[in-house]
């Protein structure tokens, strides 16, 4: 290049067409390796929870006989997918008014034996090291979820019954 010549200007359109492109390919590449990484590797975001655990098997047995109470803690939009698990009350986790939504649902008594369930168990996991802290005494988490996790094949790989999801979250 000689001293009269310049550099070849970007114009701000080529230079937001290139960098929407570089975010497209990561954006792809990403949800390509979030969708084929091997359950195993997403086991580093399950929060250690050191409390009581169940089988997804014993937890709808235990829900069905009444010894504990199971409560769905996923949101709506997931309930509609795969449906809700015969003998789990849906409450989604998400509320403002959780703890108070659940004391109802326990009828007050935090003593009470309450299984928490989701997806693959990272977020009950959470939740039960969230309501040990606020005062629930037999938290219980089903760590395979719905979908299954490293802890087993989940609900619906289990072929455990499942219901319809019709509407509002208790």
């Amino acid at each position: 290049m000689t001293d009269t010549q310049s550099a070849p200007r970007m114009t701000i359109k080529t230079v937001a067409l290139r960098l929407a492109a570089v975010v497209v390919a990561l954006g792809l590449t990403g949800a390509l390796w979030i969708t084929l990484a091997p359950v195993s590797f997403w086991s580093f975001l399950t929060p250690d929870y050191t409390g009581r655990t169940l089988s997804v098997s014993q937890a709808h047995q235990q829900a069905q006989s009444g010894d504990i109470t199971l409560i769905d803690i996923r949101r709506p939009d997931e309930w509609k997918r795969t449906g809700v698990g015969v003998g789990a009350n849906p409450l989604d986790m998400r509320r403002k008014d959780f703890i108070e939504a659940l004391d109802l649902i326990v009828a007050g008594d935090r003593s009470r034996p309450v299984a928490l369930m989701c997806a693959r168990g990272v977020r009950s996991a959470k939740m039960s090291k969230k309501l040990t802290a606020a005062g629930f005494t037999q938290i219980i988490d089903v760590p395979e979820g719905m979908l299954g996790s490293r802890a087993g094949p989940g609900w619906l790989k289990t072929k455990l019954p499942t219901l319809e999801y019709q509407g509002a979250s208790k």
